[in-house]
């Protein structure tokens, strides 16, 4: 059995202009007012691995260039088709006009867990993750199509929001994967 490391030309990815216009998955993520600009950068990074379509940086939610972002997105802020919108709930309601499928991550009465929600071949989805101490806006959870919960057994009541939405990503991506 052959457990070398794979060294950099071994992974065969693509370059960033490939990259940012190549094709992409029919899916989004929505930032809603997350402050820690680390946080953002990984929700890139993730995003470039999962072949995300773009990611909407709402509301308070920092925007590259920056160096904190940089930090932990390693380039995938070039990598990765991104725009900044000032208010969620419109943002939310332009992408459902669109014929997106808005799945907020959110602990609310009557969510669908995580590992029952089946995305749908040939649909468009966006998954929206909100502020680290506040979750998603109230108003933004009431406008989504769908609230999705990832199922917890520990002491504390959240993950962190880029772990989140890595964990949906993963969701996501291995049913809509080429």
């Amino acid at each position: 059995m052959d457990r070398k490391k794979k060294n950099i030309i071994e992974l065969t990815r693509v370059g960033v202009d490939e990259c940012r216009t190549g094709s992409h998955l029919p899916l989004r993520v929505m930032l809603d007012s997350v402050r820690s600009l680390n946080n953002v950068g990984s929700v890139l990074r993730t995003s470039d691995a999962f072949m995300v379509d773009q990611v909407i940086m709402c509301g308070i939610t920092g925007t590259p260039p920056n160096p904190e972002i940089h930090k932990t997105a390693l380039g995938a802020e070039d990598s990765v088709n991104w725009r900044h919108c000032p208010d969620t709930l419109a943002a939310l309601r332009e992408l459902q006009a669109g014929g997106w499928t808005v799945c907020v991550l959110e602990q609310t009465h009557n969510s669908v867990p995580l590992d029952e929600f089946v995305p749908v071949v040939g649909q468009k989805y966006v998954i929206v993750a909100g502020n680290e101490v506040h979750g998603v806006d109230q108003a933004v959870v009431d406008a989504a199509d769908v609230v999705i919960e990832i199922p917890q057994c520990g002491a504390k009541h959240s993950l962190n929001v880029a772990v989140s939405t890595g964990i949906a990503l993963w969701h996501f991506f291995s049913v809509l994967k080429p």
